[in-house]
């Protein structure tokens, strides 16, 4: 873990040291029991599922026993996540955690939650409307890392050769924020051939724009693919192989899913960026507590940031971490994302003995 994301979990860390006290000394009295609402946004990327909502549930628990959580998952579908927070409200939540399906479709919703007196978190998404509290990564820094990587990967080939841009769904601001990022570093450095923007960061539309990008380009003219998270870097790598690639050119990623870090440790994918998820969630539940009490959440927000909406909204911003092949074990086995046999099914343990993952 990077310098900066150790200091924010310590300063994080610390914050939750006294708000676990204060949870405890409420608990004795029995006054402290309300519900939380999470909200996600899809399953299309595994990280909801797998990473973040049990992390929050765990976090929750440990914060504050007596509290219960509301889980919803939007499926991808704004209509659909707007019910879900009427009903919330209507059930008597106390506090939402919200990450957005589309942040400015949900912003409607965000007002009737204020107005019933029911503060919303922006988890992983700046959300539009009067937002109490934002958590989430450095979205231009992922963008960087993401290009950074892989101009170092392409070498050479970098100023012949053409990249392909999968940037993610122009619904989401963070896909603006990442790909802003990455163009930070690869313009006037790299060539782009094609750039597309996947719907509902989608496999399934990142194969087909990769398929057309190769069509148009040919295979032998891409020399690398900036795809804006894993679930997208799947899709690229399929459309490479169903157009028979045999020598795959370096492609990025994003969120350390399971699947992406095997491709890694195969050689089919070069990097993803890896965003402690248990900083981000212990944030935002402590910020959910919090408020939820009704007290300031200035001690858990280390800075505040400008929605198109809201000014100076208290926000935790933590710091993203590259990760290739060389780096593996010292921060997702390390952090206990994953274990060595969790990556090194089998099928792939050869190329973990040479990837030195014991």
């Amino acid at each position: 873990m990077s310098t900066r994301a150790r200091q924010v979990s310590a300063a994080l860390a610390a914050g939750l040291m006294t708000m676990s006290a204060a949870c405890g000394a409420r608990d004795d009295t029995g006054g402290d029991s309300f519900t939380v609402g999470l909200l996600l946004p899809s399953r299309a990327v595994p990280r909801w599922e797998h990473s973040d909502r049990p992390l929050i549930e765990k976090r929750l628990k440990e914060l504050c026993p007596d509290c219960s959580l509301e889980y919803a998952n939007a499926e991808n579908d704004a209509a659909r996540q707007q019910q879900q927070m009427m009903s919330m409200i209507a059930n008597g939540v106390r506090v939402m955690i919200l990450d957005a399906a589309d942040t400015k479709a949900l912003r409607s919703s965000i007002q009737e939650a204020r107005e019933a007196g029911v503060p919303v978190i922006a988890y992983d998404r700046l959300a539009e409307g009067p937002i109490s509290g934002y958590v989430s990564f450095d979205g231009a820094e992922v963008g960087r890392l993401q290009g950074e990587a892989l101009l170092k990967a392409m070498g050479p080939e970098a100023e012949k050769d053409y990249v392909v841009m999968l940037n993610g769904d122009p619904t989401s601001p963070n896909a603006a924020w990442y790909r802003s990022g990455a163009l930070s570093v690869l313009k006037g450095r790299a060539k782009i051939g094609k750039s597309y923007e996947i719907r509902g960061w989608s496999t399934d539309n990142a194969h087909a724009n990769m398929s057309a990008a190769i069509s148009a380009l040919g295979p032998d003219r891409i020399g690398g693919v900036l795809a804006a998270n894993d679930a997208i870097a799947a899709g690229a790598v399929s459309a490479f192989k169903s157009a028979g690639v045999r020598e795959l050119p370096p492609v990025t990623g994003q969120d350390a899913d399971l699947e992406a870090v095997q491709r890694i440790v195969t050689g089919e994918q070069y990097m993803t960026v890896y965003k402690p998820f248990r900083s981000e969630a212990a944030a935002a539940v402590a910020m959910a507590v919090a408020l939820g009490r009704g007290e300031d959440v200035g001690d858990i927000a280390e800075t505040a940031t400008d929605s198109p909406t809201t000014k100076r909204v208290p926000s935790v911003l933590l710091t993203p971490e590259a990760v290739t092949v060389g780096n593996i074990e010292p921060t997702l086995v390390k952090d206990g994302v994953f274990t060595v046999d969790q990556i090194c099914t089998p099928d792939i343990r050869s190329a973990c003995d040479r990837a030195g993952l014991p």
